[in-house]
């Protein structure tokens, strides 16, 4: 039982590794993590219902997740083949790409969401 712990142990400090090497090496992680902070600042702000929270979270999580994967196929790649080569570049946009529509798709959720609190909050701020 002891080992199986451990083990789980180890695959979170290893899980925690990753994260930390994508946040060092990825500018554009560091622009998502500043567009998440300033998006949880807005949706405290606007007083978010629960189930709107949620959807906020599952897509800075998506967002997360398509950078940390995109980094993940680039390590890959790059070991793989250490020279240029077609295939290496169509492996690396595409998954740039799927870090862009997740980006794009956040962008849409964010507005959709937090668009007409912030908007009627927004109002509120300059009474007429």
């Amino acid at each position: 039982m002891k080992s199986f712990f451990d083990s789980r142990i180890a695959a979170f400090r290893y899980a925690f590794q990753g994260w930390a090497h994508v946040l060092r090496t990825q500018r554009n992680a560091w622009i998502h993590s500043v567009a998440a902070t300033a998006v949880f600042i807005v949706c405290l702000w606007v007083g978010l219902p629960p189930r709107d929270w949620a959807v906020i979270i599952l897509t800075i999580a998506m967002v997360f997740a398509a950078e940390f994967l995109n980094t993940a196929i680039e390590a890959v790649v790059d070991l793989a083949s250490p020279d240029k080569h077609p295939l290496a570049k169509i492996g690396k946009d595409v998954g740039a790409a799927a870090v862009l529509v997740a980006a794009m798709a956040a962008v849409l959720i964010g507005l959709l969401i937090l668009g007409p609190p912030l908007w009627q909050k927004i109002l509120n701020l300059y009474p007429q």
